[in-house]
């Protein structure tokens, strides 16, 4: 048995207490606990305390202190369970503390995947480019179930899905003015798909594009050929220029009538 001598506020924490006890060879250092805790067993001076009473109250505060770290870390934003439980592995919880935080995070319903699931949807559809497939990628690295990814991604309306993806085509179309029109479309479509949009959502924002400017595509054909030209004539010339450049600004996306119109306008005999 032993004897509780002390009991002190720690100076850092107001909230933990030291407990000093004597097992009959004078005062010592036994343990700390958690204010709930001392509350909780009526730890008080005088009181007596079997070694196996001590040893649970030693562990009961060290599930309560990784609780509330666990507490303070979701306090930031929510969590997934996995988010949790890599965040107590790295404390070095013992598996049967994990089980443990875990059920009572589950209990105070602090804990669900669903729902930071569907939060984690709204948010990165108002702040970020990513369409429902990466979104659905980024929810299944965080440990969520699929089908519970799935559900989330409801979250995000057909709309609103087709409102980003045409602003992010319209914005690779720009940035391509100088690649031919068929070109532009190709590199918007594999742009939208790799941000994780699907084809119906990738149709309808490729539908919706502005028309083409007047004599965009020409000058995109000048430019493309121009730099076709100098990369070709110091090696080739008459006809073997010709194809190489043909060639060259078909593989381009240009049209047979736009590329027989440059030759004959830039390429010299």
């Amino acid at each position: 048995m032993a004897k509780i001598t002390r009991i002190t506020t720690q100076k850092k924490s107001k909230n933990r207490y030291n407990i000093y006890l004597d097992r009959g060879q004078g005062e010592a250092y036994g343990f700390s606990v958690d204010e709930d805790i001392l509350i909780e067993y009526t730890l008080q001076k005088d009181k007596e305390l079997e070694e196996s009473t001590i040893e649970a109250l030693i562990q009961k505060d060290t599930v309560h202190k990784v609780y509330t770290q666990t507490i303070n870390y979701l306090s930031y934003r929510m969590r997934s369970e996995k988010e949790i439980r890599d965040f107590l592995l790295k404390k070095e919880t013992d598996d049967e503390h994990i089980e443990e935080i875990i059920r009572r995070l589950y209990r105070e319903k602090l804990l669900d995947d669903l729902e930071f699931a569907k939060a984690l949807v709204r948010t990165r559809m108002n702040t970020a480019t990513k369409g429902p497939l990466m979104l659905k990628k980024e929810l299944i690295e965080k440990g969520v179930d699929a089908s519970l990814a799935d559900e989330a991604i409801m979250e995000f309306p057909f709309a609103l899905q087709v409102e980003k993806a045409a602003k992010l085509a319209e914005k690779k179309v720009r940035s391509d003015r100088k690649k031919s029109q068929k070109q532009q479309i190709q590199n918007a479509q594999q742009h939208l798909m790799q941000k994780g949009f699907n084809s119906d959502v990738i149709k309808e924002a490729l539908s919706s594009l502005p028309e083409e400017e007047d004599n965009q595509e020409w000058e995109a054909v000048v430019f493309q050929g121009e730099k076709l030209l100098r990369k070709y004539e110091r090696k080739s010339e008459g006809y073997e220029l010709k194809q190489k450049v043909k060639s060259g600004l078909y593989r381009k996306g240009f049209t047979f009538e736009e590329i027989d119109r440059f030759i004959d306008e830039y390429v010299t005999e």
